[in-house]
């Protein structure tokens, strides 16, 4: 059989093989096809021809994942071209069930982690991971960067830890040259305060400071920003209380640095008759006992479940560890009574205050028959600092103290108090304290933890009366946050924490409140580089 077409194309014939006999012949109607056709046509197949080219590629790019071409064509130009379906819901579901099922598997020791997420990718691309392979990575690559930043925090704490405990070249500088001027300047050597003010020294119309310190620098500034601060300074007696290895330099400081009109009294821990073993013999236990010795001098990272606390917790409890706490200057106040047997009134106060306001008002706060005048702690704005109760102290599993104390009595601030003396000597409140220390130092300090305040909690306990809180603003030495309008109104502003001002790692925008009162233009601080 053959086919024939005419030349014109307008008939086809069909023949047997032979070609004699026409089967059939087929006569095509004429077709005229117009310009204008012609143009529309070429015009459509131009638009079209470069959507077949990017189909055509489409589907060659992603004939791996075999997909129709109209889907993939979909994924390139949106969800409401050719009836394209948005899988990322389902993918997303897909990840967190593959993440769920690695949450809790074991991760082998032998397993290579990438340094890096550029690493993670070069990896998925070389190596063709499956979805599994790929989240236990993740999950294994997080959990180490997790430790490893949880590690570097304690290491900072650490560091901070030792420059806190540690004394700067330049305040040591300090109290070396004052000491050595003690020694050859007969000026540094004067009686303080003259003879013919000595009298004063007991004279309860005057106002009284104690300030227990070893630190000459921070004792000029409390001293200095005290009296000037004071509507009548010419009021002010100042008992500056120091150890023996600091007492040439602190006296030197003040016999070459008058605060006149104000009275400044130098007395070291040694010149005191009342301060025997007899009296503190539990402080010399906490000074000379192995195991305390060990527990604020010894290594601080040792033993401790760094997996199981928190940096805040590492840091607290590094405050706690500070040698300070086991200094009988830091204990000295609660025997400011027997130390000070003719006055009736004192304010102590610490050595990293600055006062900013008239202090004497607060002898004429009514205590009420309480002795001791303190901000509490645990009402304020500053949820941190003034959110301290007595759990934040102490250890409630202690049956000690789960018996005897109450863990939401609100607690209250040292470092500037108003005591009536007078009312004190009529109270048990050294003895309670001396036993509460006895029971801890038994317990191996199970009870609590944190320095001098936790037993003075419980030994003033019914005996504080609480004063409004502007007169005392705590946290500098740790709130970062600390609101800078409430600094410049507060009445006497405290740089509790380990970020003292007087240290380079303390905060920037909260040491000028501080280094206002430093005398830089003396000769002692230019030549010990202060804080230059």
């Amino acid at each position: 059989m053959q086919l024939h077409f005419s030349p014109s194309m307008r008939s086809i014939t069909i023949s047997s093989s032979n070609g004699f006999v026409d089967l059939m012949k087929i006569k095509v109607a004429a077709r005229h096809i117009s310009y204008r056709t012609l143009f529309h046509t070429i015009l459509i197949l131009a638009f079209l021809l470069p959507f077949v080219f990017i189909l055509t590629a489409v589907v060659t790019l992603e004939g791996v994942n075999k997909c129709s071409s109209f889907d993939c064509l979909g994924r390139r130009f949106g969800p409401r071209i050719l009836g394209r379906v948005d899988h990322s819901g389902r993918l997303v579901r897909d990840f967190q069930k593959i993440l769920n099922e690695v949450k809790s598997a074991d991760i082998p020791d032998n397993l290579k982690l990438p340094d890096s997420f550029d690493q993670l990718v070069l990896e998925i691309q070389n190596n063709q991971y499956d979805a599994r392979t790929f989240a236990l990575k993740l999950r294994a690559m997080m959990e180490k960067f997790e430790r490893e930043i949880k590690e570097s925090k304690f290491a900072e704490l650490m560091n901070k830890h030792f420059a806190a405990s540690s004394v700067p070249k330049g305040i040591h500088c300090l109290s070396l040259r004052l000491t050595d001027e003690y020694s050859s300047n007969a000026h540094a050597r004067k009686q303080l305060p003259s003879p013919e003010l000595l009298p004063l020294l007991t004279d309860n119309s005057y106002h009284h400071f104690v300030l227990s310190t070893d630190n000459i620098l921070a004792a000029s500034v409390v001293v200095a920003s005290t009296v000037q601060s004071s509507l009548r300074p010419e009021k002010v007696v100042f008992h500056v209380i120091t150890d023996k290895k600091t007492y040439a330099g602190m006296h030197s400081w003040f016999a070459l640095n008058s605060v006149s009109p104000a009275i400044v009294e130098v007395k070291g821990i040694h010149q005191f008759d009342w301060l025997t073993r007899e009296n503190v013999p539990v402080l010399e236990a906490l000074e000379s006992h192995s195991s305390i010795r060990n527990y604020y001098h010894g290594n601080h990272i040792a033993g401790a479940n760094l997996s199981s606390t928190t940096p805040r917790t590492f840091a607290s409890k590094l405050q706690a560890r500070s040698p300070k706490y086991i200094s009988l200057l830091n204990h000295l106040r609660i025997y400011l009574p027997e130390l000070f047997p003719n006055l009736d009134k004192v304010v102590f106060l610490d050595d990293d205050v600055v006062i900013q306001r008239d202090l004497s008002p607060l002898w004429e706060i009514d205590l009420g028959g309480k002795v001791n005048g303190a901000v509490e702690t645990c009402k304020g704005e500053d949820n941190w600092v003034m959110s301290k109760r007595f759990k934040n102290y102490f250890n409630f599993s202690h049956p000690l103290i789960a018996e005897n104390l109450d863990p939401e009595e609100c607690a209250w601030a040292y470092g500037m108090n108003i005591f009536d003396l007078r009312a004190w000597r009529q109270t048990g409140i050294r003895e309670a304290y001396h036993a509460w220390l006895k029971e801890n130092l038994k317990s191996n300090l199970t009870m609590w933890k944190l320095g001098t305040l936790p037993p003075a909690l419980i030994a003033f306990r019914g005996h504080v009366h609480p004063i409004d809180p502007s007169w005392h603003l705590l946290g500098l030495g740790y709130q970062i946050k600390t609101d800078i309008e409430n600094v410049k109104k507060a009445a006497v502003i405290h740089y509790n924490g380990q970020l003292k001002p007087w240290l380079h790692i303390g905060f920037e925008h909260l040491r000028p409140f501080w280094t206002k009162y430093v005398n830089y233009s003396n000769d002692f601080i230019r030549n010990c580089h202060i804080l230059e």
